[in-house]
């Protein structure tokens, strides 16, 4: 399911090229430095915001000549313009699940120490017996 809301982005001229970024809809805030990094902190933000929202519970956009840039929580900090963000919820969330995560095991220091003789990945077994175990 793709998404697209307009977004806020509010140039602050600093020596960072700093945007600070405001989603109406998602009543969300973040920043980013130069557009093509605000862009993807939007997305970011778009995209975490609604990850574990029922398609039923997702905010619908507002229409993009409905923002008052005077509104806006930015409206002093800078130069501010309207753009519209699209955000595949489908792929962000695909994206999110596969990431890998730090976990920590506790293994007696031979297994470790053999382990690293061996030069086996610990990481890669664990995950291996995790797939066996649960079925994948």
């Amino acid at each position: 399911m793709n998404v697209i809301y307009p977004v806020i982005f509010t140039e602050t001229n600093d020596k960072k090229a700093t945007i600070l970024i405001e989603i109406p809809d998602i009543k969300g805030f973040t920043e980013g430095y130069g557009i093509a990094d605000a862009i993807n902190m939007a997305k970011d933000f778009i995209g975490n915001s609604l990850f574990d929202k029922l398609n039923s519970e997702i905010p619908a956009p507002s229409r993009i000549d409905s923002i008052d840039l005077k509104k806006s929580e930015f409206a002093k900090a800078g130069k501010s313009f309207v753009s519209l963000v699209d955000v595949d919820l489908d792929m962000f969330r695909q994206i999110e699940k596969s990431r890998n995560v730090r976990r920590n095991i506790t293994l007696p220091q031979w297994l470790d120490d053999m382990s690293r003789k061996a030069k086996i990945n610990v990481s890669a077994v664990t995950q291996n017996a995790l797939k066996k175990t649960l079925g994948f």
